[in-house]
Formats: C-alpha cells, structure tokens, sequence
C-alpha cells in the first residue's frame, strides 16, 4: 500500500492512500458474498441467490459503498500503522465519498485521502526571566470584626419598637404592591401595570438599601407602625428580568411591625456559642490566622495567574481538534457534576438544544486551558521535573485521613494528586525562573474589568435559570 504524508493545519498528517488493484478487487467479491449470505430475496434461499439476480435487486452503487466504507477504514488503520503515526481521535475522510464511489472500479487502484489528528507541537520561544505584575492581598483587620458583627447579627434577636420612626437596621414587617411608574406622554387614564411578583403581605425585611431595588428601602425609613406610603424606586440596569431594566417604580407599602435586633454581648459566651473556642481572644487569633492564610493564598495566585498569562504569550501550540473536543467534554462533565451536587436535574439543563450552545461557549476557556496544561508540561519536560514517589504517597495519605469516611478510587486520586503536585512544582520553579512585582490591590483592574468579574456569577446563575425555565415551558 503506497502512503503518502503531508502536515497540515490544527496538527493534523494528510494522508493520500493507494489500495492496490487485488484489494480493490477482493473486497468487492467479499462484500458480494456476504450479501448473498445474509439478503432476503424472494424466490431464493439465503446463500443461493445468483450473482447477477443480486446485483440487479442491491444494485452496484450500493454494493460498492460497502465494499468502499471498508476499504476506507482498512486503509486508513494500515496506513496509520504502517507509517507509525501517533494518531488520537477519530480519522476524517478528505476525498468526496460520491467521487470516490463513481470513480471506484474493482481490479483497478483506488485512491483516496484522509487525515489524522496527531499531538501538537510546543513551541516556547521563552519560559525563564518572565517579568509580570500581580496584585497583592493585604490581611484586612476590619474582617476579624466583620465576621464577629455578622455571627451576632444571626444571633441576634428582634424585639418589637415602639415610639419612634423606622431607620436604617431595623427589621420592618410591610404589605406592599408595586406597579411600573408612568412616564412623560403616557395615558393617564390607562390602568398602571403591575410589576410581576412585586406584590407580598406581612413581608418582613431588614431595612439595609442593599436588600432590595434602589430607593424602596430609603422610601421605608421614617415611617411609623401603620403608615402607609407611596415609595418611588428604580430597577436597575442591568437586571435578571430585563422587561424591568431601568424602570421606575411605585410601591404602595404599609408598615405593620417595626422590630430591632437585639445583640449578644461579645464575649466569651459568645465565642463558645459560635466555635469551638473557649474565649474570645482564642477566637480572634484564630480567624486573624485564617484571614491572613487567605490573603497569602489570593496572593499567591495571583503571582501565578500573571506569570502563566505572561508565559502564554510566548508560546504557540496549534490545537487538534480532538484535544479542543475532549476538554469541552471534561469541562460540561464537571459542570454536570457540580450542578447536580446542588440538587438540580441534570438532565433537564442539558438538553439536546441547549448542549451545543454550552460547547460553543466554552471552547474558548477549553483552548486557553489546554494551552496552559501542554506548555507546563513543556517546561516540565525540558527541565525534568517530576515529583517522587514519596510525595505523592505523602499527599494521598494525607487527603485519604482528611476523608475517612469517603469512597475513593484509589488509583483515580493517585493520579489527581500526581498532575497537581507536578503543576505545583513546576509553577514554583518558573517563579523562581522569572520576576513577579507585587502592586497594589486593584491597580491592574479597570472599572469595566470589576464590574464584569462581580457580575459573572449572577449571570452564570441567570444562565442556569433561563435553561431550567426554558425545560420546563416545553
């Protein structure tokens, strides 16, 4: 068999394979036969139909796809081997199948091409003397007493108030009914809309301006038990119901109940209510530990998301489909995953509709992650580095006494635990190859860059909502 080999793009190896005309011709026959064993045709026994009685009924251009489709994939796993290709993923064919079966003469040589995807090469044009800028997290104090303030919060409990007005940290207890505010040339006969879901009896809310839209809660302050009020707010823009976006609004509330919270002493009573401490000052050290630990993690991380951003743009990979695939595959499973860990039907979210919707959108991170696994283990390669036996036993013991009671796979959490140790070190070893400037909190962060990065979770959580509605209206 004549093989010929050409690189192409996405690192994939062109192949133009020549069948020999006794192959062409000894599939055909063989294809024949089988089909003369297998077909029902009236009048005939299985086995017993004539050559030319089958090849009327079956017709030729059938029977030649059949013995085509074989001689295709025969032909392609003898070349692949016979040229020592290290292929990965599913072959493409690259000539026209209906070309090939009008052009396919048995006895006579056929010709046709494929591709393979094989691994991409990794081109690093540099990886040592790096020079980035991280943003460093300095342990804030004002956390320890944050924490505090908001376990005595929880803690709290609300006694009625009498004589005086409602202000900002009391707890109100309304009936209210919202509808959408006229604007500038509307009807004023016209009925106003209400707003969906903007309606509720003896809600009780805390009277902090970040617990509902805009203007409703600053509306409730200075009212008495009893009061009834029409309070102007505005939906903000942007916002999960978008026919609200931007609207104004009246609200018609009725103050029922007022109530204050009525806080624990902060002492060592509360510290042993709240922990496992026996005083508040062990308490404090603690959480002053936790917070620092916290601030030197994010720091660190952010040394070592600047300094693979950084390498990323000296290295050039050209990514196999397969490997793009496989990834988006790896990252919807672990979407699934956690999704359904949260109670929701997986099965109801990722429906045939709304699947390629969600590989589409997450190629992009697919690529940006393979890039960053297949040059770490570049690096690796070139500078030998590799973690110990002892290490990795060390690790799993450790995780295994963390999580007694947990069913593991044993060699699944081996080899977790080798990948992450390997990428640790070799991250530990281009930090120590390169330079990292340490700024200061949100200096590397544009107004626009925060507001996205604040915004993602809402509008992953908005995306999970949209899909289970959409499941659900069907």
């Amino acid at each position: 068999m004549k093989v010929t080999q050409e690189k192409l793009p996405a690192s994939q190896i062109g192949l133009e394979i020549e069948i020999t005309p006794e192959i062409t011709k000894q599939t055909y026959e063989q294809v024949i036969k089988n089909l003369a064993s297998t077909a029902n045709i009236p009048g005939f026994r299985k086995g017993k139909v004539p050559r030319q009685i089958l090849l009327q009924r079956l017709g030729t251009t059938r029977i030649k796809a059949a013995a085509l489709e074989e001689l295709i994939q025969d032909g392609i796993e003898k070349a692949v081997k016979q040229e020592e290709i290290p292929a990965i993923g599913q072959p493409q064919l690259r000539s026209s199948f209906d070309e090939l079966i009008n052009n396919y003469e048995p006895g006579k040589p056929l010709t046709f091409s494929a591709s393979v995807d094989v691994e991409p090469e990794i081109n690093i044009a540099q990886y040592t003397g790096l020079q980035a800028k991280a943003e460093e997290i300095k342990y804030d104090p004002a956390r320890v007493d944050e924490a505090l303030d908001k376990e005595r919060q929880q803690m709290g409990t609300l006694i009625p108030v009498e004589g005086r007005a409602a202000q900002i940290g009391d707890v109100a207890v309304v009936d209210f009914k919202g509808v959408i505010a006229k604007a500038e040339g509307d009807d004023e006969s016209a009925e106003p809309t209400p707003i969906p879901g903007g309606e509720a009896t003896d809600f009780q809310v805390e009277l902090y301006e970040d617990k509902f839209i805009p203007g409703f809660i600053l509306g409730m302050v200075g009212m008495n038990p009893g009061e009834t009020k029409e309070i102007s707010a505005q939906f903000p823009d942007p916002y999960a119901n978008e026919e609200l976006a931007g609207k104004p609004a009246v609200f018609t509330v009725t103050l029922n109940e007022l109530k204050e919270k009525e806080l624990p002493e902060l002492d060592d009573d509360f510290a042993q209510e709240v922990s496992d401490f026996e005083t508040l000052a062990e308490l404090r050290t603690s959480l002053e530990e936790r917070y620092q630990k916290e601030a030197e993690q994010k720091t660190k991380t952010n040394k070592q998301e600047a300094l693979l951003a950084e390498l990323l743009k000296h290295v050039e990979i050209d990514l196999p489909a397969t490997l793009i695939e496989q990834e988006v595959d790896a990252m919807l499973t672990q979407t699934a995953i956690r999704l359904s860990q949260q109670g929701l039907d997986v099965r109801k979210l990722f429906t045939q509709d709304i699947i390629p919707q969600l590989r589409a959108r997450s190629r992009d991170e697919a690529i940006e992650r393979l890039k960053r696994s297949l040059a770490l283990r570049e690096v690796s390669k070139r500078e030998s580095i590799q973690v110990t036996e002892e290490e990795i036993k060390a690790r799993v013991t450790e995780l295994l006494q963390e999580y007694p009671d947990e069913d593991v796979d044993a060699d699944r959490l081996r080899s977790v635990v080798e990948n992450e140790l390997t990428t640790e070190k070799i991250i530990d070893w281009l930090l120590e190859n390169s330079s990292v400037e340490l700024v200061p909190e949100g200096s590397l962060s544009t107004p626009d860059e925060e507001e996205a990065t604040s915004a993602e979770p809402e509008a992953e959580s908005a995306t999970v909502e949209v899909v289970a509605e959409t499941v659900e209206g069907e």
